[in-house]
C-alpha cells in the first residue's frame, strides 16, 4: 500500500467536512413565509405580530386561548415608553409595553477592533430580537388579559432611566393594576459584572375573588440572513432547549413541528456565534412547560420560543404571591453559564468530540492565566497536544522513513512486473515482511489524533475569549483571518516541506494531487480564524522537526 494514500484521503476528509457543514448552512431550505397584513407595532419595534395575541402562550383555562384575546387588549402604542437601565456589563432598553427587552447592548464586547467604543447590540427590536415576558390567567369565564398582564399590557414606570454604579444590585420596577384591584409590580434585577436579569413578579390580589395564573418568557427572533461562506467555517444559529438533553431547534423546524414539552429544570435559548440568550427558571426543580410558535411580522416570519411554568399560582383575595426567572443574555463564557442551571454550557456547540474539547479549552484557559495571551496560550497548547502524541507520531514517521528507503526498491518492483498486478502486489508483500514495515503504520497514529484535532478546531471556533483577542504583530484578533495571509502561506509552504518528507509517490496522479494539496489548504486556511490557522502552522513545524529526524535516523542507520 502506498504511504502518502492515508494522508491524502484523510486531507480530503477533512475538507469535505468543513464544505459539507457551509453547505448546509447556506443551502437549507428556507421555512415558507407567512403571508402578512397590517398589525400594531410595539415601541422600539418595527416588527410585531399581525394577529395581535397569537405570540401569546396558551392558558391553562379551557375557555381561555391566546387565540382568544381580543385585538382591543392590545393598548395604543402611544401609551408605552422606554426605560433605559445601564450596567458595567449591560446596556439594556426595556419597553413599557409588557417589559419586553427590546434592546441590549454589551459594553464590553465592541462591533469590531474598529469600532472599539460601539458595543455590540445583542438584542434589538430592529431585527427582531427581543426578550418577552409576561402573566396568564387561568381561571375560566373570566377575560385574561384584564387580571394578568401579558406582553401586550401596558406597565407604569416609575422614571426613565437606572444606572448600577457602586451598589450590588439595581431593581427596576414596573407596575400595573387591574380594574378590579389586582396590583401586579414587574422587577427587573441588575448585578455589577453579571449578565443575568432576574425577572420578578410581585402580586397583590386586593380583588374580591382568586386569582389563579402562571408566568411565561420567550425569545422572539425574526428571519435570519445567511452571511456563511463555503470557504470559511460556520456557527450554528437558531434555536435550542433543555430536557435533561440538550437538544438544537432549528427555525424551519418550529415551522414544521412547534415544540410542546413538559420538563423539569428545562430551558430555552436562542444561539448565534459567540453569543447566547436564554429564560432559565428560578429553580432547577421547577416545571416547566417549553413550547414554540412561528407568527407573520411585516417582513417575514417571526419565531418564538419560549416556556411557562407548568403550575398554577392561586393567590386568594387579599394575599400575595410571586413568580420568579432569569434571563441570561451575552457571551457564551462556560465556567458562569454552568453555574446558572443544569447543561446551559452546551449551548457552546463543540459538536460530536465536546468529551475533547471541553478538557483542551479547560487547559487553554489555563495556560492563558499563565501566559496572559491567547496566541501565546494556543502555541503552548499545541507544544503540549505534541508532546502527548509523541510516541504516536514517532510510529507513524518512523513507518514513512523506513517506506523513503525502501522507495527505489518499490520503483524497481514497479518496473519490474509493469502491467503483472498481482505479481507486482506479491513481490511488494514480501519487501514489506522482510524489511519489517507495515504498510499502515503511517494512518493509524494520525486517525488516532484526528478526533482530538477537530475538538480543538472546534475550541478554537467557539470560545467567545478568542474573539477579538491579539497575538503579536499583525494579528490583532485571533477569531478573524489573517489581514495579510502570512499564516496561511507559512502553513502552506510546512505542508510542501513536509511533503518533500514523505516517501516519493509512483503514481503520476497521485503526485499532483499530492503537490496541490499544500496550494489547496492554503487558499483554503485563508479564510479561517488566525487563531485555528497558528495552531496548525505550529503544528506543522513541530511535526517537520520530528519527522526531519526522525527520517534522518532511519537513513543513518544504513550507513
Amino acid at each position: 500500500m502506498d504511504s502518502q494514500r492515508p494522508f491524502l484521503y484523510l486531507s480530503l476528509l477533512f475538507l469535505g467536512f468543513l464544505v459539507w457543514q457551509a453547505w448546509q448552512t447556506d443551502h437549507a431550505p428556507p421555512p415558507p413565509v407567512v403571508e402578512a397584513t397590517s398589525g400594531n407595532p410595539a415601541v422600539g419595534s418595527a416588527q410585531q405580530p399581525v394577529s395581535v395575541g397569537a405570540d401569546v402562550p396558551e392558558s391553562s383555562a379551557a375557555s381561555v386561548s391566546s387565540q382568544a384575546v381580543p385585538i382591543a387588549s392590545a393598548p395604543a402604542v402611544s401609551n408605552a415608553t422606554l426605560v433605559h437601565v445601564k450596567t458595567d456589563v449591560l446596556d439594556v432598553t426595556i419597553s413599557t409595553r409588557g417589559g419586553d427587552i427590546v434592546s441590549l447592548k454589551l459594553p464590553s464586547y465592541p462591533i469590531s477592533l474598529k469600532q472599539k467604543d460601539t458595543p455590540l447590540e445583542f438584542l434589538s427590536a430592529e431585527e427582531p430580537y427581543i426578550a418577552q415576558s409576561g402573566l396568564l390567567h387561568d381561571k375560566t369565564g373570566i377575560n385574561a388579559a384584564s387580571r394578568a398582564p401579558n406582553h401586550y399590557a401596558i406597565y407604569e414606570n416609575a422614571q426613565s432611566s437606572y444606572e448600577l454604579t457602586d451598589q450590588n444590585e439595581l431593581k427596576v420596577p414596573l407596575r400595573w393594576i387591574s380594574e378590579d384591584g389586582v396590583a401586579i409590580e414587574k422587577v427587573f434585577t441588575f448585578r455589577p459584572g453579571q449578565f443575568v436579569i432576574d425577572v420578578d413578579y410581585q402580586i397583590q390580589n386586593g380583588s374580591a375573588t382568586d386569582w389563579v395564573g402562571r408566568q411565561y418568557n420567550q425569545l422572539r427572533r425574526g428571519e435570519i440572513t445567511s452571511e456563511s461562506s463555503m470557504l470559511a467555517p460556520t456557527s450554528y444559529t437558531g434555536g435550542a432547549y433543555y430536557t435533561g438533553k440538550f437538544e438544537k431547534l432549528k427555525f424551519d423546524d418550529m415551522q414544521e413541528e412547534p415544540l410542546n414539552q413538559t420538563v423539569t429544570g428545562g430551558w430555552v435559548s436562542m444561539l448565534q456565534h459567540y453569543f447566547v440568550s436564554a429564560w432559565i427558571p428560578s429553580s432547577a426543580e421547577q416545571s416547566s412547560k417549553l413550547y414554540s410558535k412561528v407568527v407573520s411580522g411585516t417582513t417575514g416570519n417571526e419565531y418564538i420560543l419560549g416556556m411557562s411554568s407548568a403550575d398554577s399560582n392561586l393567590i386568594a383575595a387579599g394575599q400575595t404571591g410571586s413568580f420568579s426567572s432569569r434571563l441570561y443574555a451575552g457571551p457564551k463564557l462556560q465556567d458562569d453559564m454552568a453555574k446558572l442551571i443544569p447543561g446551559l454550557e452546551l449551548t457552546i456547540d463543540y459538536g460530536i468530540f465536546t468529551i475533547f474539547s471541553k478538557p483542551l479549552f479547560w487547559l487553554l484557559s489555563h495556560i492563558h492565566g499563565l501566559v496572559g495571551n491567547w496566541g501565546w496560550a494556543i502555541i503552548f497548547l499545541t507544544i503540549l497536544i505534541k508532546v502527548v502524541f509523541f510516541k504516536l507520531s514517532e510510529a507513524s514517521y518512523r513507518s514513512m522513513a523506513k517506506m523513503r528507503k525502501v522507495a527505489p526498491k518499490i520503483k524497481s518492483l514497479k518496473d519490474r512486473f509493469g502491467a503483472d498486478k498481482q505479481g507486482h502486489q506479491k513481490a511488494m508483500m514480501e519487501l514489506y515482511k522482510k524489511e519489517k514495515i507495515n504498510p499502515l503504520g503511517g494512518c493509524l497514529p494520525i486517525l488516532i489524533q484526528i478526533p482530538v484535532f477537530i475538538a480543538l478546531y472546534w475550541v478554537l471556533i467557539e470560545a467567545v475569549e478568542l474573539r477579538q483577542a491579539p497575538w503579536a504583530l499583525w494579528i490583532q484578533d485571533l477569531s478573524i483571518k489573517d489581514p495579510f495571509f502570512i499564516l496561511p502561506v507559512i502553513m502552506g509552504v510546512s505542508m510542501f516541506v513536509q511533503q518533500k518528507l514523505n516517501p516519493p509517490q509512483p503514481d503520476p496522479m497521485m503526485q499532483k494531487m499530492m503537490m496541490a494539496m499544500p496550494f489547496v489548504f492554503t487558499i483554503f486556511f485563508a479564510f479561517f480564524a488566525s487563531g485555528l490557522v497558528l495552531y496548525w502552522v505550529v503544528n506543522n513545524l513541530l511535526s517537520i522537526s520530528q519527522q526531519w529526524y526522525i527520517t534522518r535516523s532511519i537513513e543513518n542507520e544504513g550507513k
